[in-house]
């Protein structure tokens, strides 16, 4: 659905759980009936992409171009604070959906494209030559995203923010798809025993049987293996981790105890 669906369709009951390139900010957890669970599974940043023929290098530069971005979006509001800042005049070119964004924009009707880096990279996949495209060096925001529930019904909201940490933490413990079964059947580590379902039951207390760590990452894996396989340098995206890596590993994802 597009970002002008997303918030009625999660208020709606039409879906459970809210989780894409959707930034947790203080309004939209505070206003529209819905609460983001606390999680951050990718932390993101706007930034701007143009033609490499344009040969621009910075997104100051951009003075006097034409910039498509999506409303609804943070990124509406960001570019134009953006602008202001840094005394750089642009013409703004509003689309309902990325897909007009990236049609509009891959036909030469902007100049520049600008929405959250991750979102960019995804977009650039969809150009009739990719190589084309060049993203600005430039982040011109924060935007963490983590999935969102309806308020009032705790208890899931509980099982979504758990549900990612066991991501984590099982990442942090070296428990992927390939290893898990051996894990289960061998290991006598209370921390990988909780997360593999042969030690202490978490799951009660979430209202899950034993089992629920166990099948995440059986049928997932855990948060690296995910992130590589859908996001990470080998992947159609091709993005760093970058800041995603986990706190160990200098970056910022860090899961409380699963205990």
């Amino acid at each position: 659905m597009n970002s002008q669906q997303r918030f009625a369709a999660l208020q709606a009951g039409e879906i459970d759980v809210l989780s894409r390139n959707t930034t947790w900010s203080l309004t939209r957890d505070a206003s529209l009936g819905i609460i983001f669970t606390g999680t951050i599974n990718y932390f993101d940043g706007q930034g701007f992409m143009v033609p490499k023929k344009l040969k621009i290098d910075s997104a100051k530069k951009l003075g006097g171009a034409t910039v498509c971005v999506q409303a609804g979006t943070t990124s509406e509001k960001n570019v134009a604070e953006w602008a202001a800042a840094n005394k750089v005049k642009y013409k703004s070119v509003v689309f309902d959906t990325a897909e007009a964004i990236q049609s509009a924009f891959f036909a030469g009707r902007c100049q520049a494209y600008t929405t959250d880096m991750s979102d960019l990279a995804g977009a650039r996949t969809h150009a009739p030559n990719p190589g084309d495209y060049v993203v600005l060096p430039e982040v011109i925001s924060k935007e963490p995203l983590g999935p969102a529930v309806r308020r009032g019904d705790e208890e899931w909201l509980e099982i979504v923010r758990w549900s990612f940490y066991a991501m984590l933490e099982a990442e942090e413990l070296a428990i992927g798809q390939a290893n898990v079964d051996k894990l289960k059947a061998d290991s006598k580590d209370p921390s990988i025993q909780r997360l593999v379902g042969t030690g202490e039951d978490t799951g009660k207390l979430l209202g899950v049987d034993k089992d629920w760590t166990y099948r995440i990452v059986k049928q997932v894996g855990n948060y690296g293996e995910s992130f590589e396989k859908n996001m990470g340098p080998n992947s159609p995206l091709a993005l760093p981790r970058g800041v995603n890596k986990l706190w160990s590993q200098g970056g910022l994802m860090y899961a409380p105890p699963l205990r």
